[in-house]
C-alpha cells in the first residue's frame, strides 16, 4: 500500500483526484467561514461569541484550540497538495505539448479560465498570508492582540482604511472565479458530468461561488460603509 499511493499519485487522475478532494475540503471551508462571518450583522456579542466557540470545540474533553488547530492543519496540508497538484498537472500538460497547434486557435473561454486559475490562484496565496498575519496573529491589525474579534474586524475595514477593503474584495473576487471554475473541474474529474446535467452542474457551481462571494464581500463593504461600526 505505501507504494501503490505515491503511483497514483504520480498518474494524471491521480492528481486530479486529489485537487477535486482538496478542493471539496477548501469549499466546505469557504462556506462555513463565510457563514461565521455574517454573524458579525447579528452584532458583537454574538460575533464575540462564535469567535470563542471556535477555539473551545471539544472542551474540556481536549485542550483549548485544539480542534481549531487541528482543522488548520487540514486545510494548510489541502492547500499544499491543491497548489502542488495544480503545478504537477500545469507542467505535464506543457511536457505532453511542447509545440503549439497551429491549425485549431485556442477558445477565448479556455485562455481565460487558464489565466484566472493560474494568476488569480498566485494573488489568493498572497491573499491568505495577509489575511492570517491581519486577524489570526494580529500582526497587521489596527487593533492588535488585546481587541476583541469584532473589534478588530471593523477597525480592520474602518473608512479610512478603504484601500485595504479594495484589496479584499479583488481578492474575494478571484476566489470566486477560482471556485466556479474548481467546482465545475471537479464535478467533470468525479465523473459526474453528463450530456443532461451539463446545464444544471455549471448553474450548481456558479451559483455556490457567487454566493459564497457576495456573504464574503458584504462585510467588509458594510463596515466601510458604515453600516456595521
Amino acid at each position: 500500500m505505501a507504494i501503490a499511493i505515491p503511483a497514483i499519485y504520480r498518474s494524471t487522475v491521480g492528481k486530479k483526484a486529489v485537487m477535486a478532494v482538496t478542493g471539496g475540503v477548501l469549499v466546505t471551508f469557504l462556506i462555513t467561514h463565510m457563514l461565521g462571518n455574517l454573524k458579525i450583522f447579528l452584532g458583537a456579542e454574538e460575533f464575540n461569541h462564535y469567535a470563542h466557540w471556535l477555539r473551545t470545540i471539544g472542551e474540556p474533553a481536549v485542550p483549548h484550540r485544539t480542534v481549531l488547530t487541528l482543522l488548520e492543519v487540514l486545510l494548510g496540508v489541502s492547500v499544499v497538495l491543491h497548489m502542488w497538484s495544480a503545478v504537477s498537472l500545469a507542467r505535464r500538460a506543457r511536457a505532453a505539448r511542447p509545440v503549439k497547434y497551429h491549425g485549431k486557435k485556442k477558445s477565448h473561454a479556455h485562455g481565460y479560465a487558464v489565466h484566472t486559475m493560474r494568476y488569480g490562484g498566485v494573488i489568493i496565496a498572497f491573499y491568505v498570508i495577509w489575511h492570517l498575519l491581519d486577524l489570526t496573529f494580529f500582526v497587521v491589525n489596527p487593533k492588535g492582540a488585546d481587541a476583541t474579534p469584532y473589534e478588530r474586524l471593523v477597525a480592520d475595514f474602518d473608512p479610512s482604511r478603504w484601500y485595504i477593503t479594495v484589496w479584499y474584495v479583488v481578492a474575494v473576487l478571484l476566489v470566486g472565479l477560482h471556485m466556479n471554475h474548481g467546482i465545475w473541474s471537479a464535478f467533470q474529474t468525479l465523473g459526474l458530468r453528463t450530456a443532461g446535467r451539463d446545464k444544471v452542474l455549471r448553474a450548481l457551481a456558479g451559483g455556490i461561488a457567487a454566493v459564497v462571494t457576495a456573504g464574503f464581500v458584504a462585510v467588509p463593504v458594510s463596515i466601510t460603509f458604515g453600516w456595521v461600526s
